[in-house]
């Protein structure tokens, strides 16, 4: 049986290191830095463009389509986070806080009053 990979190794950590870096890249060079020189709204552009090709790979049962337009979510919020200087860490924080905790109990401390 073979163990899982150390974080180190990890494909979400390697990617999260590298947009990291590409926040100072010359946007002619890498795409992610062309993303964040054009601000924000064009990193939320593509999660909304990507998120609706995921919803329609989904709808149309093309398992490939999803595992690829998935991805391609996952990319462009990695994108995000590494924009205001956020990793995968800060998501996997938030995630093993909420473990074992219900959805709807969680989703209920985070509203007001």
């Amino acid at each position: 049986m073979s163990e899982a990979p150390s974080l180190a190794d990890d494909v979400f950590t390697r990617l999260s290191a590298l947009l990291a870096e590409r926040r100072e890249a010359d946007p002619e060079s890498s795409y992610a830095a062309k993303l964040y020189a054009r601000g924000p709204d064009a990193i939320l552009k593509k999660i909304g463009e990507e998120s609706a090709e995921l919803i329609m790979a989904s709808k149309d049962g093309r398992l490939d389509g999803i595992v690829h337009e998935a991805a391609d979510v996952f990319f462009h919020i990695m994108a995000l986070l590494a924009f205001h200087g956020l990793s995968i860490d800060d998501v996997r924080r938030e995630l093993a806080r909420r473990e074992g905790v219900s959805g709807i109990e969680e989703k209920r401390a985070r509203q007001p009053g």
